[in-house]
């Protein structure tokens, strides 16, 4: 899974970067510091795995990953190449999802691109350039399949889906406003369109606003609003605190987080809103060799999955025996005592996996 992390700049995006992915992104008090991309791999955190893999005595642990980009910062214009822009918007057409930065605290010590802070206005900035970006690319292709149509009429669905995203578009809404049939969502994945790329909306708030969620605060508030009309996520962050956090050692983090009042890293928050806009679970695997958490899209069948694993596993599916974590667990984690118990089920090529599911699959090539 590939995110990236967008915003105008000063907004917090390397700061926050730099904390989640502990890759040591350069971050300053001034616009572009970031020019190309840097790119950490984060494990998902999974307190599952360490549990199966101290019972099956496993040699390695290996957790779901995400990968960060740190898209440099955008400023109005962007679409026509302002602040380095294109090239900036050629990096967000390789994500799968954006996680946009917003900035909703006060500060004199950090400059505001436009002078004020407004998170509103800074969303939909970008927004703006991302759907101009849209139009320029949306235009160029109807002209064409236009074209095409006239002799092959399997293009009219291709075209009618151009001008509906041209028109919400014009509107001044995002492509993924629309409510589109399954086949127009599978057509629309090819334009790779900017603005239909699912977005969580990150509210960088200060130490103060985050103990209670950002509820106190008026920006976070009106970023919520105008999430909630496109549905997209909004997870409220300090940067600063996730600096802080990454500094620590991984067993004194969770104390750090107790003492600030807080159950979840941001990262965790993160990490926990990706998976749900992405429509994302995982099943698990354990064995002496290895613990591993292996991450689908929801709705998976048993044999798709097993291709995750091997290509032939897929194609010379048996049959999955699956028992959820949970029931594992409250069984002392025992495969054999679950087993005997008949609480290990024998599952089909078209079972649809859940979050969760321990499984072996059977297979023969």
């Amino acid at each position: 899974m590939k995110l990236g992390i967008v915003g105008l700049p000063n907004v917090g995006k390397s700061t926050l970067f730099n904390a989640i992915t502990q890759a040591g992104a350069e971050s300053a008090n001034y616009p572009f510091c970031t020019i190309e991309p840097n790119v950490g791999v984060v494990a998902v955190p999974d307190e599952r795995l360490p549990k199966l893999g101290e019972i099956n005595l496993s040699k390695k642990i290996v957790p779901a990953s995400i990968e960060f980009f740190d898209i440099a910062g955008l400023v109005k214009g962007a679409s026509k190449g302002e602040g380095l822009g294109n090239k900036f918007l050629s990096h967000i057409r390789e994500v799968e999802a954006i996680v946009h930065v917003v900035r909703c605290f006060e500060s004199d010590d950090i400059v505001h691109v436009d002078g004020s802070v407004d998170p509103l206005r800074d969303a939909e900035t970008i927004n703006l350039e991302l759907m101009f970006s849209d139009i320029e690319v949306l235009e160029r292709r109807l002209q064409k399949t236009e074209k095409a149509a006239k002799g092959d009429k399997s293009l009219v669905l291709e075209v009618e889906l151009i001008k509906k995203s041209l028109a919400v578009l014009e509107e001044g809404k995002s492509v993924r406003t629309l409510d589109l049939s399954e086949e127009e969502n599978e057509l629309i994945k090819s334009f790779n369109l900017l603005s239909a790329k699912p977005v969580i909306y990150v509210a960088n708030v200060s130490e103060d606003d985050l103990i209670n969620d950002g509820k106190s605060n008026p920006y976070v508030a009106k970023l919520r609003d105008f999430a909630l009309e496109e549905a997209a996520e909004v997870v409220v962050i300090s940067a600063q605190i996730e600096n802080e956090i990454a500094q620590l050692a991984p067993e004194e983090r969770a104390e750090f987080l107790r003492d600030l009042g807080l159950e979840k890293s941001g990262l965790d928050k993160l990490v926990q809103a990706s998976y749900k806009l992405l429509g994302l679970i995982s099943f698990l695997t354990s064995g002496p060799l290895e613990t591993k958490a292996w991450t689908i899209i929801n709705g998976t069948t048993a044999q798709k999955a097993a291709g995750k694993i091997h290509s032939d596993i897929e194609r010379g599916f048996i049959r999955a025996e699956i028992i959820a974590y949970d029931e594992l667990m409250a069984n002392g984690g025992n495969m054999a005592a679950a087993k005997e118990k008949g609480l290990v089920r024998s599952e089909g090529k078209d079972y649809i996996m859940k979050d969760g599911d321990v499984v072996l699959f059977r297979f023969n090539v």
